[in-house]
């Protein structure tokens, strides 16, 4: 009788430990219904999502940004609607993997796909970086330039060495994610202000919320989504999510308070430099291809201080994804080859050195960037995103892994749609550049 006793008392909860969903998982689920948050609480978990938002929105986005309301006003604003919805919903997918994944969402990858898939992702995410280490450190330079004056280049290797230094430190996640939630803040202001001193046609931004492809515009297009659709930074989100320890307790609050605006603030900043641009080039009759060019039309229409919030923006845009692209690129490259998934090991501070290295090295050979060229390297990253997207999706579907935070249909949905954009895009630029 004690033994049937036992063994009632032993036996898991029924639908769980050996049903679809664990006993842990159970329990972490009935710990966060019964304690509240309060407010500051939660927005303690602030973060992963913020930092990906920070490394999306950069130079190279601004750039895009820039041209496409210079060269067609209001009518690409749909494409950061609909890249940003993408986004959400694979950066969530990226969440729950950092959740759900033991050491790391590589490691989890190498474990269910193969070594060899999960390295290919690891040097993917490394030469994007690459890419974008030379937009960065070109951008913070000529940030800084138009605040205080002096050479661009200066002010580059200035940025540079600031980073590095951000890098040395111990506990580097933790203090890097502080810094750029503050940047994007500053950010916000600044676009906002933009927007407003602009005195756009509201109206016509809102018809550019329908969709509609321009003469010309798709190589453009395909820049946009490259830098508002970052597959590279959805991806990094999961390792940010496993270095703040989060929970399946934590998830539903993680998904309001940081997921979600997390997103949502570049792709709101970005629709808002093509506000400004497009009012400026309506009131002015100028055209605007660059951001240095569009700060020098700006002035005479918004005044000095005008001008000013808008660089101060443009810095804080390419200061943070310095920061974050340096970090993102050694962290998954460290874990790729097996030498620790953390920003804080040694081999991950060596690589996001050299990523920096790379950037202000070319910034200083070559001080004039054709904005061209960053153009077209936002749209390259366009060949690595469909593989990225793929793993994030099937990951997000492995039961053994995910468990109770599989995908559901209508995330599988939108991933899907996703997956197929990223790919039908990078068939259309194969096609514009041949």
């Amino acid at each position: 009788m004690a033994d049937r006793t036992r063994a009632r008392h032993s036996a898991p909860t029924p639908g769980t430990g050996y049903g679809r969903i664990s006993t842990e998982t159970m329990k972490s689920i009935v710990d966060a219904h019964r304690t509240r948050r309060t407010f500051w609480q939660q927005l303690a978990l602030i973060g992963p999502a913020f930092v990906a938002g920070a490394w999306q929105f950069g130079p190279g986005n601004l750039t895009t940004a820039v041209q496409a309301g210079s060269g067609y006003q209001y009518g690409l604003i749909w494409v950061i609607v609909v890249s940003t919805i993408l986004m959400i919903f694979l950066t969530d997918m990226s969440v729950r993997l950092g959740i759900r994944s033991p050491l790391s969402l590589i490691s989890s990858i190498k474990e269910h796909l193969g070594a060899w898939v999960g390295v290919l992702a690891g040097i993917g995410v490394f030469l994007i970086t690459l890419c974008f280490s030379v937009g960065n450190a070109v951008g913070s330079g000529l940030g800084l330039s138009m605040l205080f004056g002096g050479s661009p280049v200066m002010w580059t290797v200035i940025c540079t060495v600031a980073v590095a230094a951000l890098l040395l430190l111990r506990n580097v996640y933790r203090v890097i994610e502080k810094v750029l939630v503050a940047i994007v803040a500053l950010m916000a202001i600044a676009f906002v202000a933009s927007a407003f001193i602009s005195n756009p046609d509201w109206a016509a931004a809102g018809a550019g919320l329908l969709p509609a492809v321009p003469d010309g515009s798709w190589l453009l297009i395909i820049a946009l989504v490259g830098t508002n659709f970052s597959i590279n930074a959805a991806f990094y989100t999961s390792y940010g999510t496993k270095e703040r320890g989060r929970t399946e307790g934590d998830y539903r609050d993680v998904t309001v308070v940081d997921t979600i605006p997390g997103i949502i603030a570049p792709g709101v900043m970005t629709a808002l430099v093509i506000v400004v641009a497009a009012a400026v080039l309506g009131r002015t009759g100028e055209t605007a291809p660059t951001i240095v060019a569009l700060a020098g039309v700006f002035e005479p229409l918004a005044g000095p201080v005008g001008s000013t919030v808008f660089a101060l923006g443009f810095f804080g845009a390419a200061f943070s994804s310095m920061i974050a692209n340096a970090t993102a690129g050694g962290t998954m490259l460290s874990d790729a080859i097996g030498r620790g998934a953390s920003s804080s090991s040694r081999s991950a501070k060596i690589i996001s050195g050299s990523i920096l290295a790379f950037g202000v090295l070319v910034a200083v050979i070559f001080p004039s960037s054709p904005i061209q060229l960053i153009v077209i390297a936002q749209a390259l990253t366009m060949f690595v995103a469909p593989v990225l997207a793929a793993l994030i999706v099937i990951m997000a579907n492995r039961t053994a892994l995910m468990g109770a935070l599989r995908n559901t249909w209508w995330q599988n949905l939108f991933g899907v749609l996703g997956l197929v954009a990223v790919a039908a895009l990078s068939v259309r630029l194969f096609l514009t550049l041949t």
